[in-house]
């Protein structure tokens, strides 16, 4: 302490302050959480300082003692404050978690050895027992052995048929050829598990509604390392996004186009006279989230019964006729701004929409020239017939949504309350997702029935307005002019 004190003082260029270190007493008590008292006592202070050959007034002399004295506590206080500063959250976390390993790994040796002793006193006891009582004992030996190699053999048949699932293999490959850290056989760190068991721990957790605990016993794990393991799992998934949530362009676009109005493909020649196809529809639908520490269940100026908004993710997706994401963002439930990413993004890069083509999206969404949004409410023929019509695609949309949450159950409730941590399970869905997809595994979820939602007025660009009055008076012409 004495030499961190000089070095402090020197790198000041203060005058030199000599403390007799063997009068410094820190006393901490139990009952008063480890508050720190400090006395010391300096025997004497020397003062050395260059002088111009006058004695200044003791006032100005008592007034240097003092500032020297000061800037010495203070960096004994400093030095002291860095030996006792609290363990910041992470490393408090990882020394939990490898306190609780310690302690497991102790309580298993501990039952390991008690085991082996209670064995050698059976053996000893068997030693002294009737030839009769030893072959009873042999004979249950025996039974005993054999149970334990059929249970070693069913989990064997379990590990292969776990193994040789095709949704199984299917991911395993996808991850070995993504050039990711995955491309090894095994994970590393302590739990070590197979990258087989690896995809199907992450799957089962995806796709049903139950907790860490649930499976430990299933894969032999600790709820902590299911825990990393799952994030782990997410992280590398994550990395493959960009490949496999894509925007299409070019003939790969070309090719999922789809008719404004499935009724209109006996009539020809409306694309010329301006009616877009669709490329795709965007929509958004809530992931509930447990409400993160600190949060009241709901706001004060928010209405009775309302559920407070960081209570959910909101999921906006953009899928074409497949039913495929071909865009996703994920934001917090107090984040209001409908499409406004999206159509940001479109108005930099307009290419995205080529000419001739649009996005559907709901009530609530901007309305632009490449983004179609139905009346609020139809005020006549005309805008009900619109709205039938981009129904159909809100529909299509509404049925991915329902295919991605029956499959992933957990989307139903992320029992999390990290933002970050709920974020990449939501992401790595939709893209496993579209994974499926690709290997032909469709699953078809039941279409909740909605209420309609009280949205805020949207902007609604000159642009759009004049694109959507345009579909409707062709629709509604088109309908006249057919033959009844």
């Amino acid at each position: 302490m004495t030499n961190l004190i000089e070095n402090k003082l020197e790198e000041k260029k203060v005058i030199w302050v000599f403390i007799d270190s063997s009068q410094m007493d820190v006393e901490t008590t139990q009952d008063q959480s480890q508050l720190l008292y400090v006395r010391m006592r300096s025997r004497s202070i020397h003062l050395a300082a260059e002088a111009n050959g006058k004695r200044g007034s003791s006032v100005l002399k008592m007034e240097a003692r003092r500032r020297i004295v000061a800037a010495a506590g203070r960096v004994i206080m400093d030095a002291v404050q860095a030996e006792w500063e609290p363990l910041s959250h992470w490393e408090l976390d990882q020394r939990l978690d490898r306190a609780v390993e310690e302690m497991i790994e102790a309580d298993l040796v501990a039952q390991v050895q008690e085991h082996a002793a209670s064995v050698l006193k059976h053996a000893s006891q068997q030693e002294d027992s009737s030839p009769a009582d030893r072959d009873q004992t042999a004979t249950l030996r025996a039974s005993g052995s054999r149970s334990v190699q059929e249970s070693a053999l069913q989990r064997a048949h379990a590990t292969e048929a776990m193994e040789a699932n095709p949704t199984v293999q299917y991911v395993t490959n996808f991850l070995q050829s993504s050039n990711t850290g995955y491309s090894k056989n095994r994970l590393s760190g302590r739990a070590r598990l197979s990258l087989s068991h690896t995809v199907l721990l992450s799957l089962t957790l995806l796709s049903k509604r139950i907790s860490y605990r649930s499976v430990s016993s299933s894969f032999h794990l600790e709820k902590g390392n299911i825990h990393r393991i799952f994030f782990s799992f997410c992280e590398q998934v994550i990395t493959q996004k960009d490949r496999l949530i894509q925007w299409p362009t070019g003939q790969e676009a070309l090719q999922h186009l789809l008719p404004f109005s499935s009724w209109l493909s006996r009539s020809e020649g409306l694309e010329e006279r301006g009616l877009p196809r669709v490329l795709g529809v965007l929509g958004h639908t809530r992931i509930p989230i447990r409400l993160p520490a600190g949060k009241p269940d709901s706001e004060s100026d928010a209405p009775e019964n309302e559920p407070h908004p960081d209570s959910w993710l909101n999921l906006e997706l953009v899928c074409n006729d497949k039913g495929r994401f071909i865009y996703c963002h994920i934001s917090k439930g107090s984040e209001k701004d409908r499409g406004s990413t999206l159509a940001e993004r479109i108005l930099q890069n307009p290419e995205m929409v080529p000419p001739g083509t649009c996005l559907i999206a709901g009530v609530g969404y901007p309305l632009t020239e490449q983004i179609l949004t139905p009346f609020s409410a139809g005020r006549n023929p005309q805008e009900n017939l619109f709205n039938r019509s981009v129904g159909s695609h809100l529909g299509r949309f509404n049925q991915a949504v329902a295919d991605l949450k029956e499959r992933f159950q957990k989307l139903r409730y992320l029992d999390m309350g990290n933002y970050d941590r709920a974020k990449a399970v939501v992401l790595t869905a939709c893209i496993l997702h579209n994974v499926f997809l690709d290997m032909g595994d469709v699953t078809k979820g039941l279409v909740e029935s909605s209420t309609p939602e009280d949205v805020d007025e949207v902007n609604e660009d000159p642009a759009g307005v004049k694109m959507r009055e345009t579909v409707v008076n062709l629709l509604y012409s088109t309908l006249e002019a057919a033959p009844q």
